[in-house]
């Protein structure tokens, strides 16, 4: 009888003190953000997403960056199951250099603390627009018909990257260009 009565005590305290760590409740499209080079004074903004792999509800509490040169913002409203949510980060790009800046989000119900990270490269006018001058962006087009994606990428050296048959849902056609 003792042993039954231990046995069940240390399975009531086990679930009892079982706390949900943030890998139970939320995943992240990333949890590095890289800003790439950013003109100083023109404030820069990521967007990670927060998908709820719960079963219920999940509700962000706190998204803080860790110094006053970021700020944040996220989803207020619970996120179903299955659900995503944001937290967007912004940086305000005064200081230049390299940065690395870290936000602290806090979910409801979860001790655990889930830290996200900004890094990037501050740059003057005169050297950010150098650099931009001298890293054209490649430009891509994308054509989907019925079920069928064919997305053509011009890149800076002005090759073409084609990629077809990827599987769209049938009857949208859209045509984007960047």
């Amino acid at each position: 009888m003792k042993k039954v009565l231990l046995a069940l005590l240390a399975l009531v305290s086990t679930t009892t003190f079982a706390q949900k760590k943030v890998a139970d409740v939320a995943t992240f499209s990333t949890e590095n953000y890289d800003l790439g080079k950013i003109k100083q004074n023109v404030p820069a903004t990521a967007q990670f997403i927060v998908t709820n792999i719960s079963k219920e509800p999940l509700v962000i509490e706190a998204a803080n960056p860790t110094c006053g040169c970021t700020i944040s913002d996220y989803t207020k409203s619970p996120i179903p199951p299955g659900g995503t949510g944001y937290i967007k980060a912004t940086y305000n790009a005064s200081g230049m250099g390299a940065i690395h800046k870290t936000l602290t989000v806090k979910f409801a119900g979860v001790d655990e603390l889930k830290s996200i990270n900004l890094t990037g490269e501050v740059l003057d006018a005169a050297a950010y627009d150098k650099w931009v001058a001298d890293n054209p962006k490649p430009s891509t087009e994308t054509k989907v018909k019925d079920d069928k994606t064919k997305t053509i990428t011009t890149n800076t050296d002005g090759s073409k990257t084609k990629t077809k048959n990827k599987k769209h849902k049938k009857g949208e056609k859209t045509v984007v260009k960047s």
